[in-house]
């Protein structure tokens, strides 16, 4: 896929884009060779001097050799910030005081020519001014406090353009702001994301884009790795400095959001209201505070759920050549070596046996046994060809002709041990995860990197079978998929609802119904959004009086955001919250509401819905990038 097709579908214009701006990166290339090399920066050293409740800080935006992936190379030519007579780093230097703390800043715009346009390096709270132009090879001068704890980030163009259209040479011009609340010693990593674009316009030849997404300025395999203890506390700062949303996913377990915010605006939830989640959105601009619930040992992985931003097939150093799936020419397989094919905004978490450690609860009954099969199915003149996985529940397979996309809903017990055979009829190698539960590490799907000490999940090799093995702890909503990171085998229908019911309870498909949001099948990111399986699904046949569990899921490939609304002509009707990621809510935020939702790739959300009159509703679905819809007609009688 063209990353210049991406581009353009989340709003870009490249020919917006001025004059000077394509000047500045022509002239960068042309110097290249007399540019210092810039520094990663893992935010853990904070910027200036503190001395008496005051620090001083002076800061330069200077051009610079970017090597995002490893030290050796490849690089990119872009624009960071130093400290002045340091190196640049990327992210830019970390601002980091206690509550209270005046700060005296200089910022200094060394380039050659262009004005900075500053943003962000304020007062907290209630300080926020106009841009802060600083002509090339002009200085200017800045006080304020920071009186408001809370996680925030500074940021510049050169290019005039808004942080959700900065993709070139100033899209790495970010750093971190942190005010630590006064007797706050808990200790803390910070992480800024950042997206470098190139859709392919600056080549003389019409050619495959180029797309950096990186973690604290590098892209895995290339980013820092995490060891804990099962039970340690692990407290991060997520900032998003990007053009684009990001839907963060923690594989195996579940984190806390501690705090939201938008960059001049941090809320902190007090301890009633912190959501557990094993996915959240973080838009352009915004942060979060989240503490990791690391609970049982091995590898796991912490990740952007978009595959433009976590899949080695968009990765910068070895573009793929198309239709050749994740073994490029440049000779990437699913390895160790490579890091499951995956590149991007990926972060790997080693998990060790702590005190207590985390095993896997006793079994008391014997595992229930089921057998999942990925198959491949043929087009018709009715139907597309599609990758599809269909449950085989006696010693039959059943008639691949009767495939669908989805797959089967899977519905488990809590606490009920499963046993599920997973046999690849495909003529690629392809693994499953099941996104959102808890499992021990070498059955999470993720081949290459799950599992502990020297036990490593495999790939699931064509006409091999891998036999996954867990007890779920909890009733929710999850999804099973793909995690062969190929874009064709997501699209093509590798997917489908995972159901954990409680003890006793029993899933009636009358009352209780999953709406997952995928994509047609096709490479082209315009092919419609389909809603279980269909650009045109049947209407949903609901009785007045009857209460009702919707569970929306959205497993597309690349969608940071659809908007989700339950309508009564143009107006949303109401609904009750009562799950995310599989997880009830907190009761302040299990409340009736208006029927909207906005839900990112990797999200799932489950509502009560009871209609009192009869009557048509409309669901329908926006993805937002691209303003293209999906709808279901609801008819309650």
């Amino acid at each position: 896929m063209r990353l210049a097709a991406i581009a353009a579908t989340v709003g870009v214009l490249l020919l917006s884009f001025t004059c000077a701006g394509a000047q500045n990166i022509t002239g960068s290339e042309a110097s290249r060779g007399t540019l210092p090399r810039i520094e990663t920066n893992r935010n853990v050293s904070p910027a200036g001097q503190l001395q008496d409740g005051v620090l001083t800080v002076r800061l330069e935006i200077r051009e610079g050799d970017w090597y995002p992936e490893a030290e050796t190379g490849p690089s990119v030519v872009v624009q960071a910030f130093a400290e002045e007579g340091r190196a640049l780093q990327i992210p830019g230097p970390l601002i980091r005081v206690p509550e209270g703390t005046e700060v005296r800043a200089t910022v200094r715009n060394a380039l050659a020519k262009g004005t900075a346009r500053l943003y962000g390096l304020h007062g907290r709270p209630g300080e926020a001014r106009q841009t802060l132009e600083i002509p090339a090879g002009e200085i200017r001068e800045i006080r304020f406090k920071l009186t408001a704890p809370g996680t925030y980030h500074y940021w510049a163009t050169t290019t005039g353009a808004p942080m959700e259209r900065r993709f070139f040479a100033d899209s790495q011009l970010s750093g971190a702001l942190v005010v630590d609340a006064l007797g706050d010693a808990s200790a803390d990593r910070v992480f800024v994301i950042g997206i470098w674009l190139d859709p392919g316009v600056r080549a003389a030849a019409p050619r495959n884009g180029q797309n950096i997404a990186v973690i604290n300025g590098k892209s895995w395999p290339f980013t820092e790795r995490f060891t804990y203890e099962a039970g340690e506390p692990a407290r991060w700062r997520w900032i998003n400095t990007s053009y684009d949303a990001h839907p963060m996913h923690l594989h195996g377990g579940y984190f806390r959001v501690r705090s939201e915010g938008d960059g001049e605006v941090d809320l902190s939830h007090p301890a009633e209201r912190q959501r557990l989640a094993a996915t959240e959105r973080i838009p352009a601009r915004g942060t979060r505070f989240i503490e990791l619930l690391l609970e049982r040992e091995g590898r796991w992985l912490f990740h952007c759920h978009m595959l433009m931003h976590m899949s080695a097939e968009y990765r910068f150093l070895e573009p793929i050549v198309p239709g050749a799936g994740l073994r490029p020419a440049g000779g990437m397989h699913h390895a160790a070596g490579d890091s499951t094919g995956m590149g991007g905004l990926v972060l790997g978490i080693t998990v060790q046996p702590g005190a207590p450690s985390a095993s896997p609860p006793t079994r008391t009954s014997p595992a229930r046994q089921l057998m999942l099969l990925a198959r491949e199915r043929p087009a018709t003149d009715l139907i597309p060809a599609a990758a599809v996985l269909q449950l085989q529940e006696g010693p039959q397979a059943p008639a691949l002709d009767a495939a669908a996309v989805p797959g089967p809903p899977l519905v488990l017990m809590r606490g009920q041990p499963v046993e599920i055979t997973v046999v690849n009829q495909l003529r690629e190698p392809t693994a499953i995860h099941w996104h959102g539960i808890e499992l021990d590490s070498y059955y999470d799907g993720v081949p290459g990197w799950g599992g502990s000490g020297a036990q490593v999940t495999p790939a699931i090799e064509p006409g091999q079978s891998f036999v996954a093995r867990f007890t779920p702890p909890r009733a929710g909503t999850f999804i099973y998929h793909t995690h062969w990171h190929n874009l064709l085998q997501l699209t093509g229908g590798l997917y489908g609802p995972l159901i954990v019911l409680r003890p006793g309870q029993t899933f009636d498909p009358e009352t209780d119904i999953p709406v997952l949001i995928g994509l047609g099948g096709a490479l082209d990111l315009k092919s419609p959004l389909v809603l279980n399986g269909s650009a045109q699904p049947e209407p949903l046949r609901l009785k007045a009086g009857v209460k009702y569990r919707l569970r929306f899921i959205n497993i597309t490939p690349n969608n940071n955001g659809s908007q989700v609304s339950l309508l009564a002509g143009s107006s949303p009707v109401r609904w009750r919250a009562v799950a995310k990621d599989g997880e009830d809510l907190p009761p302040g935020q299990a409340i009736e509401q208006e029927a909207r939702l906005v839900i990112a790739v990797g999200e799932t959300y489950d509502f009560e819905f009871e209609p009192t009159t009869k009557g048509d509703l409309r669901l329908e679905v926006l993805r937002l990038f691209n303003r293209t819809w999906a709808v279901t007609e609801v008819q309650v009688r």
